[in-house]
């Protein structure tokens, strides 16, 4: 069976399907989530909270999986092979011919000055079937756009543009693949109008969704656009993407200790040493975190020292931290942020802190 995108029942069914998930998902996730005691952004109540985030990061991962089935079988496994390559590149072609002017469309637009909304009178819909086309290829890749930023958070970091630009990958992969297997036809309107869907998918993401499960987000945004208008005139925030990730310093007694801990225990990537073992300096990395610890004398060390690192997926860490006989102990809450948080001390006393990023 081959879905027909011209048909008004697929176009009205696609509809109240997208309709229906951006609506009711984040409203359901929402309600669920404080049933269970569950707070996505912090500390839950359920001592079982961690499980169950894994079974809602798996309820997404599936959903998103069934989209991806369905899509596949629309572009692909419901066709037939063509006899022929067929290959449409002209942009917007088809929907400008789905209209009649009886002057063109540039003496519309030079009417809509003097005669207002009148001056499309003269138009006439002469082919219905190719704008039914180019909403449904819209409509397709919403979910797309909506549920990639929902489900990871690597899309979430990115919003703006990670998923669309996705959606565009995929649209481009697609049709590519229609052609070399005649599957379909190759057409720029697809590609125009599936990163259009996804750009409309990844809007309502952040107009409905993330609004619905950050119940601060009123706070937040209006002490960032307070803040960004009082920083424009201060000295680095103007210059802020020309910084990289900052480097952490601390002092250790013992170069040996130190190094069977951030190295051994913990696996920061040893990246240079100098120095005498006495008097010498470790500079290690993590991700995009460097640690640089200066080796000396105890009198040298510093009252307290801290070390504080934002990760995601807490409790994959939290175990790995058990598994080298680390306790960080149960999870506390950021009083600014209201995040989770993991504490354990270090060697010399240093306290470390994971803090959950979104």
């Amino acid at each position: 069976m081959t879905l027909d995108a011209n048909s008004l029942s697929t176009n009205l069914m696609v509809t109240a399907v997208v309709a229906l998930l951006v609506a009711v998902l984040p409203w359901a996730d929402r309600s669920l989530c404080r049933r269970l005691g569950v707070n996505l952004h912090g500390v839950s109540t359920n001592p079982r909270a961690d499980r169950i985030l894994k079974i809602r990061q798996g309820i997404l991962v599936t959903g998103l999986a069934a989209y991806v089935f369905i899509y596949i079988w629309v572009a692909f496994l419901s066709r037939k092979p063509m006899n022929a390559y067929s290959v449409h590149v002209a942009p917007l072609e088809d929907l400008k011919n789905a209209f009649r002017t009886d002057h063109g469309f540039t003496d519309v637009f030079a009417r809509l000055f003097q005669e207002g909304f009148a001056a499309f009178q003269n138009v006439r819909l002469v082919r219905p079937q190719d704008i039914t086309q180019f909403y449904s290829n819209i409509m397709f890749f919403v979910p797309l756009g909506y549920l990639l930023p929902y489900t990871f958070r690597w899309f979430r970091e990115r919003v703006w543009t990670r998923p669309v630009g996705v959606c565009f990958l995929i649209s481009f992969v697609t049709e590519n693949m229609q052609l070399i297997s005649r599957r379909g036809m190759y057409d720029l309107d697809d590609m125009i109008s599936n990163s259009l869907g996804g750009l409309i998918g990844q809007t309502l993401y952040i107009l409905l969704a993330y609004i619905l499960t950050h119940p601060d987000w009123r706070k937040e945004l209006h002490n960032g656009r307070a803040w960004r208008k009082k920083a424009r005139k201060l000295a680095l925030y103007p210059r802020r993407r020309m910084f990289e990730a900052n480097t952490t310093v601390l002092w250790a007694s013992d170069r040996q200790t130190a190094w069977d801990f951030y190295v051994q225990k913990l696996g920061y990537r040893p990246v240079s040493c100098s120095g005498k073992p006495e008097e010498s300096r470790l500079l290690l990395q993590l991700g995009q975190s460097r640690l640089e610890i200066r080796c000396g004398s105890r009198e040298a060390l510093l009252t307290q020292q801290c070390l504080q690192l934002h990760a995601a997926r807490l409790p994959a860490l939290r175990e790995n931290l058990l598994r080298q006989g680390i306790d960080p102990g149960e999870y506390q809450e950021n009083p600014h942020t209201g995040q989770r948080e993991l504490r354990f001390a270090g060697p010399d006393e240093v306290q470390i802190i994971l803090t959950e990023a979104e």
